[in-house]
């Protein structure tokens, strides 16, 4: 199939369709997944390098269970963060993150180089903050305010319950905010609400 049908086609039927040997529904359940796979690896070890082993990691895991997926058992996307989650989870546990000088600043295509200074400033006080919170909460809040996933498809992800879900995006937040305190100024919110 054309790539660009199979843009409102959804991730279940895609992942279907590439078992049943379409090619094209690969490429774009690839070009849909990826990115965002990738983005949570990359905030959750801090490590482009190791964010893109994970990323292609756990799609190679997805396109193994393909032809076995029970469609209606979980959303595509869902597996692949609890994947991915787990993927990181163990290359944290084996060695702790590097400083966040090994990463890479995030492109930032907003005009004017003021507003790309500011952002990227924002962008690192977070990365560091996030970086210094316990596994399980970083996972947390990164599903929750990072990636947009909501708590009952996050507790399906960590494999917890949604409470606890709550808690530790309570705790992660709080954590957040006493580690970003007293930086609205450097960071450029003087004068925002």
């Amino acid at each position: 199939m054309a790539l660009d049908a199979l843009s409102d086609v959804s991730d279940e039927a895609l992942l279907v369709l590439y078992a049943n040997g379409d090619p094209g529904a690969a490429r774009a359940l690839t070009l849909r997944l990826t990115p965002r796979v990738l983005g949570f690896a990359a905030r959750m070890l801090s490590d482009r390098t190791e964010a893109e082993d994970v990323a292609q990691e756990a799609m190679l895991r997805l396109w193994r269970m393909a032809p076995g997926w029970q469609q209606g058992e979980a959303r595509v996307a869902t597996w692949l963060y609890r994947v991915a989650s787990n993927l990181c989870l163990d290359r944290l546990r084996r060695s702790r993150p590097r400083g966040l000088g090994d990463v890479a600043e995030p492109e930032d295509t907003t005009p004017g180089a003021v507003a790309r200074m500011i952002e990227a400033d924002r962008v690192l006080a977070l990365d560091k903050a996030l970086a210094t919170l316990p596994d399980r909460q970083r996972q947390a809040v990164v599903l929750r305010h990072i990636e947009g996933l909501s708590n009952p498809e996050i507790a399906a992800v960590m494999d917890i319950g949604v409470e606890a879900v709550e808690s530790l995006v309570a705790r992660g937040k709080k954590g957040l905010a006493a580690l970003l305190s007293g930086r609205r100024a450097e960071l450029g919110y003087e004068g925002e609400d």
